[in-house]
């Protein structure tokens, strides 16, 4: 076995690579989708360079799946092949996400990378989001939110620290882990850390996007939305987001 780790850069990536890490998983390099137009991680919204000093203080290789600004499922699928092409070349046979219990992400995973030969691995799987965010903090992670979808979460979680005290804060329709993408986080340190990302604060900024569709459905009919997925697909209705720039220190 050498598996990759699909790195979003955030809490539950962190969380599910420590734990892959304990489990003797012969992880040996990140894999992280970025938006080209905004050279930043997709969705999450973080600079490039932060995601290179999170990876070099980790000591893993890093591998970037280049995307334009909002690509259709044909494009993404397509870069994503291409880079599993190269990464089964270099030997690695399988993939481990930071997926918790979002069953139609799961199976999507599991295609694409069945299609490709490779096979995946979810550490955190099926584990109560409460358990999961208080191993997070017990194991001293370190971490920033950095985008929060407008609909469940309003301007003033954004840019907080994630700390128990913002998850007692949380509305009670709001998922603990944000695994329905009701937020996204920055991780700056931490026990896979050999030592702390600096930054600072930029500016916060609202934005509106087409909400990204894991799929399209069969029949045309309801089409499952993912906001935590770093896959752009078919275009959907607008959904806002606040996002909190970090620049590297």
């Amino acid at each position: 076995m050498k598996a990759f780790f699909s790195w979003s850069g955030g809490k539950d990536s962190a969380l599910a690579l420590y734990k892959a890490r304990q489990q003797g998983l012969p992880i040996e390099a990140l894999v992280t989708t970025v938006n080209t137009t905004a050279n930043r991680i997709s969705m999450h919204g973080v600079r490039r360079e932060l995601l290179e000093a999170q990876a070099a203080s980790i000591g893993l290789p890093l591998y970037t799946i280049e995307l334009p600004e909002m690509p259709g499922m044909k494009v993404y699928e397509e870069a994503v092949h291409q880079l599993h092409q190269q990464l089964k070349q270099e030997g690695f046979t399988h993939g481990v996400f930071g997926d918790i219990f979002l069953e139609d992400l799961k199976t999507y995973r599991e295609n694409l990378l069945m299609k490709d030969g490779l096979q995946c691995i979810f550490p955190l799987w099926g584990k109560s989001g409460e358990v999961l965010m208080n191993e997070f903090f017990y194991f001293g992670f370190q971490s920033i939110v950095v985008c929060t979808n407008s609909a469940q979460l309003n301007e003033s979680f954004c840019g907080r620290l994630l700390n128990e005290a913002f998850v007692n804060n949380l509305p009670p329709t709001v998922d603990s882990c944000g695994e329905n993408g009701e937020y996204h986080s920055f991780v700056f340190d931490g026990p896979i850390f050999s030592k702390p990302v600096h930054f600072k604060k930029g500016e916060r900024v609202f934005k509106e996007y087409a909400a990204p569709a894991l799929r399209q459905a069969q029949d045309d009919k309801e089409q499952p939305q993912d906001y935590s997925d770093d896959c752009f697909t078919t275009p959907q209705p607008k959904a806002g987001f606040y996002f909190q720039d970090l620049v590297k220190a």
